[in-house]
């Protein structure tokens, strides 16, 4: 608080004003009147001197201290008039704080500082990406639908809409100095573990009936291809496609994206990432990890050399016929967790209500088959004939890899009660088939419908349609397997659970496609798709980064409480729903242009973002010089 007065009046009024700021806006408000200078006189000598010791006795007995103040309502006062087309809220968010000091420890600030000081531009790059990355996390939403709604932040940014979109393009014109640019600064924040990378491709389909063109260069005749492709995908839409491919660490931490045409095969694009990927980790080697669709011959061969080594899902149907004899000789198999001998047999017959067998039933059975194969080296050698004649033949080396075969009696009965239900729904079908629209497909329930034909001699064919037992019968002949390659040495139990976290990398594309809006992509043009995914990139980078410091606190909590963190019904645990429910439920409301008032509760995840942060964001009422200091105090 001040003192003010006027300094022309010669018998001036003297008031104790308090500043304060609303939104970016800065004004004052009396709170305590001392007098005119004629009454002061009555009581002092010097009126000036005087209010100006009870102001500073007032600032030194509230300072951090409870506040009383007298606030006047009227209930006939109307709301503030306005052109806009739609009511805002006055509600501002803070819970991005917490957000923002991550942002900052990946010195995205400095990134744009370097690649920009050549660059002739009015804006700050660095506060449009910011506010462009809490938006994807907290109110996904298109780039303008971003623009129009930055009132809902506490500070407000200001730009313009064509800001976004040139910021769009710098990051696009450094896509690979970038995200080395977050691996890099990532590992200040979260040791990053890259013994093993685990990669993974998802596609995201556009609203749009047309794919882009194929484009020839007329200088060089080169054929530049064009970015949204028709090509499979899940959802099974008629629309072009862009794929992603992404690979992550083990703890579910991004390490690098690439984005390639719809119609690009996904095998493609492991081989030239993990090159980059190799240089980003200056030569570090790691683990190749990925699922059966990921894991070609010429990528097992690729990191077969050079130190690397792989793990793969390995589809046991594919095998060949004297290897899938050995996965089904019912010899050889062991229990993994304590490599004493058994039989599928037993596994598949034993008492799972017997508590003795409760162990047997949570655990697996696992066989190693060894599954050398000849590979071409990309080398030549000359070869001799006996006619003295001589030719250069490819040269062939030994891929050397294992198979472990593992069976869960568990997974066994999961994957025979999906097909029973689907059994049901064909038996259903089968009473009302129209033969006209009968298809059979590979995953569809139709599969376990045959058709029989028969004849009669001068006769029109008739078609009955009845279950497939056969086909039944084959299905449930793999029913519980799973197969892993490898061509690491170590015990089973370690590559099966390397293995046994590539889920993380698919909660990863969930928590893109799902909570954060990757798509619909309100862009057509190459370079602003990029750029899209980039933010999306960097929210995801930011929120497991997070997630793993919370994930951290909570072991350390249950640990103080004497829970066991490995007993999932008793350990504490966040969701992405729950996290992200608290970061946007965290907003204050100005007061009379006095104070800012907290419209949040406190909670187990409020509790645990200011132990880890330290940001004390769980006050009730909050003086607006108070979080101006705290947002300076993270972007310092």
């Amino acid at each position: 608080m001040k003192l003010c007065y006027d300094k022309n009046n010669p018998n001036p009024s003297y008031y104790g004003q308090q500043g304060y700021r609303i939104g970016k806006k800065v004004t004052t408000k009396n709170l305590i009147k001392f007098g005119k200078h004629s009454e002061l006189l009555k009581i002092t000598d010097d009126p000036k001197t005087y209010c100006l010791q009870k102001i500073a006795e007032w600032n030194k007995e509230h300072e951090g201290q409870k506040v009383s103040m007298e606030v006047k309502i009227d209930f006939s006062e109307k709301i503030t008039t306005s052109s806009d087309m739609a009511s805002s809220s006055n509600h501002k968010n803070i819970g991005y704080f917490f957000l923002q000091k991550i942002y900052d420890e990946l010195a995205i600030s400095s990134f744009f500082k370097n690649v920009s000081k050549n660059l002739r531009i009015t804006y700050d790059p660095n506060l449009v990406t910011r506010f462009l990355t809490y938006a994807r996390i907290l109110e996904p939403d298109s780039k303008l639908g971003t623009f129009d709604h930055l009132n809902r932040y506490y500070e407000e940014p200001s730009f313009q809409y064509q800001h976004i979109l040139r910021t769009m393009d710098i990051l696009e014109d450094n896509y690979d100095a970038y995200i080395n640019h977050l691996y890099k600064y990532s590992n200040n924040i979260v040791k990053r573990d890259i013994s093993v990378c685990y990669f993974d491709c998802t596609n995201y389909y556009f609203e749009t009936e047309n794919c882009d063109q194929d484009i020839i260069d007329e200088v060089t005749g080169e054929i530049i291809k064009g970015f949204r492709k028709y090509g499979p995908s899940k959802e099974h839409k008629p629309n072009p496609l862009v794929e992603m491919g992404l690979f992550m660490d083990s703890q579910g931490i991004p390490l690098s994206m690439c984005l390639a045409t719809g119609s690009e095969n996904e095998q493609t694009l492991a081989v030239p990432l993990e090159k980059e990927l190799t240089k980003m980790f200056n030569g570090k080697k790691f683990i190749y990890c990925a699922d059966a669709g990921l894991g070609s011959f010429n990528i097992r061969r690729f990191n077969s050399m050079g130190g690397r080594a792989f793990i793969v899902t390995q589809s046991i149907k594919k095998l060949s016929q004297k290897l899938q004899e050995a996965v089904f000789n019912d010899c050889d198999y062991r229990i993994l967790s304590s490599n004493k001998p058994v039989t599928i047999k037993h596994m598949r017959e034993f008492d799972k209500f017997d508590k003795n067998n409760h162990s047997l039933y949570e655990d697996h059975a696992y066989k190693i088959i060894n599954a050398d194969n000849l590979v071409e080296l990309g080398l030549y050698e000359d070869k001799i004939y006996k006619n003295g004649k001589t030719k250069k033949v490819k040269v062939k080396g030994k891929l050397e890899q294992r198979i472990i075969i593992s069976f869960s009696r568990k997974m066994m009965e999961y994957q025979r009660s999906i097909r029973n239900r689907q059994i049901e729904r064909a038996k259903k079908l089968l009473k009302n088939l129209d033969p006209d629209t009968y298809k059979k497909g590979p995953n569809d329930v139709t599969r376990f419908i045959k058709r029989i034909s028969s004849v009669k001699s001068g006769e029109k064919v008739i078609d009955t349609y009845v279950i497939d037992q056969a086909t039944i019968d084959k299905e449930e002949k793999y029913d519980g397997y799973y197969a892993v390659a490898t061509n690491l040495t170590d015990d089973a139990q370690t590559i099966l659970g390397i293995s046994s976290q590539r889920y993380k990398i698919e909660d990863c594309f969930r928590i893109l496609k799902t909570n954060f809006s990757a798509r619909p992509v309100y862009h057509s043009l190459k370079p602003r798709i990029r750029a899209h995914f980039l933010i999306c990139y960097t929210a995801l980078l930011i929120y497991r980064l997070m997630e793993v410091q919370l994930e951290k606190y909570c072991a350390d909590y249950d640990k103080r409480k004497g829970i066991n963190h490995n007993d999932v019904q008793k350990r504490t645990h966040f969701t992405i729903e729950k996290i992200l429910e608290t970061l946007k439920n965290m907003e204050v409301t100005n007061m009379h242009g006095i104070c800012y008032m907290s419209l949040y509760n406190n909670s187990q995840i409020c509790t645990a973002l200011n132990a880890v942060f330290g940001l004390g964001l769980d006050k009730k009422y909050w003086q607006p010089k108070e979080l101006n200091k705290k947002i300076k105090k993270i972007s310092k």
